[in-house]
């Protein structure tokens, strides 16, 4: 028996997701030291591969908070290890993400086929506390919605802040501001977007943007100083874990992530601090887009370097990454 429950605390409401038996259906819970964890659904943080899943559980505190637990393996196949020694600060980025496609249809009564739209996101992360241990990372992460909105009866819209937090310890903290929308809503937006992709172009050298595999290059060179072309790969196993008619959200990070690695010079591994990002529209996949970097004053905690990603012109999101040495 699982402790990846979905009961709500005491006198609290909670929706059963369909297709699932009423709570007095259920087994009797194992006694603790039987108890066995497994990860949510994943169908409720949009992956379809099982080994993406990241989240374990929650508990719901009140109407807007929760505590969600969720662990991360000492190597990832995409998210690696930054030299060897510490989790990749974006795989904190994927797990909040995650927080705020699960919660939602958990909690909030969002059926499965609502499409997420990030909007924009803030992650801080310490990197004293990202070391990769003798056993996979178990987090504690801390959960708070605001500005949460409905359409009619249904949830559409929320912000919510988030803190992980491992042995006590804060790994991260993070925000996410997100729409949702009905899938008839959904195709009356994108229409026929989706359907044709640019050809798969040529990738940076992998040493040049802190990767091992030119699979996981995500940018290709162009003649422009300080400017490089997103790198569309529909097959990449993690970054399109299923189909999807725009570039998500996560590869436009990695992307940024890229940039600020190939326009800082380094000798020592970079690793990322803190990310502030905006998205206005989506990144199509059919048109070449080229994200630009321009580097900010440094602070004490690092490089800063914004990011702008433009398509036909018009930009299409903008990230301001600040990077330390390990």
């Amino acid at each position: 028996m699982s402790t990846n429950t979905f009961h709500p605390a005491p006198g609290t409401s909670h929706r059963i997701p369909a297709g699932r038996p009423p709570q007095d259906a259920r087994p009797a819970p194992a006694p603790a030291a039987m108890r066995l964890t497994c990860t949510v659904p994943k169908e409720f943080v949009h992956r379809a591969a099982l080994a993406e899943v990241l989240l374990t559980g929650h508990t719901r505190l009140a109407d807007n908070r929760f505590q969600v637990t969720a662990q991360w393996p000492r190597s990832h196949s995409f998210y690696t290890p930054i030299a060897g020694t510490h989790h990749d600060p974006l795989l904190a980025t994927e797990t909040i993400r995650q927080v705020g496609a699960f919660l939602p249809h958990a909690e909030f009564g969002v059926p499965i086929g609502h499409q997420f739209l990030m909007r924009a996101f803030h992650l801080q992360v310490d990197p004293a506390h990202l070391h990769v241990g003798a056993t996979p990372a178990d987090l504690d992460i801390d959960v708070t919605f605001h500005d949460i909105r409905t359409r009619g009866t249904t949830h559409s819209a929320a912000r919510y802040d988030a803190v992980i937090r491992r042995h006590g310890d804060t790994v991260a903290t993070g925000s996410f501001t997100y729409t949702c929308i009905t899938p008839q809503a959904y195709r009356r937006l994108r229409g026929n977007h989706g359907h044709l992709h640019t050809p798969l172009t040529a990738p940076l050298p992998p040493q040049n943007v802190g990767r091992l595999s030119p699979t996981d290059v995500v940018l290709s060179p162009t003649t422009t100083p300080d400017t490089w072309q997103l790198r569309i790969d529909t097959r990449h196993p993690v970054l399109f874990d299923h189909p999807v008619d725009h570039a998500p959200g996560m590869l436009l990070a990695e992307a940024a992530r890229q940039a600020a690695i190939a326009a800082t010079p380094h000798t020592t591994p970079l690793i990322p601090t803190e990310i502030h990002s905006t998205y206005h529209h989506y990144v199509e996949l059919d048109t070449p887009c080229h994200l630009h970097t321009q580097r900010l004053t440094p602070t004490p905690h690092g490089n800063r370097i914004k990011i702008t990603g433009a398509q036909d012109g018009k930009e299409k999101f903008h990230t301001t990454l600040t990077t330390t040495h390990l």
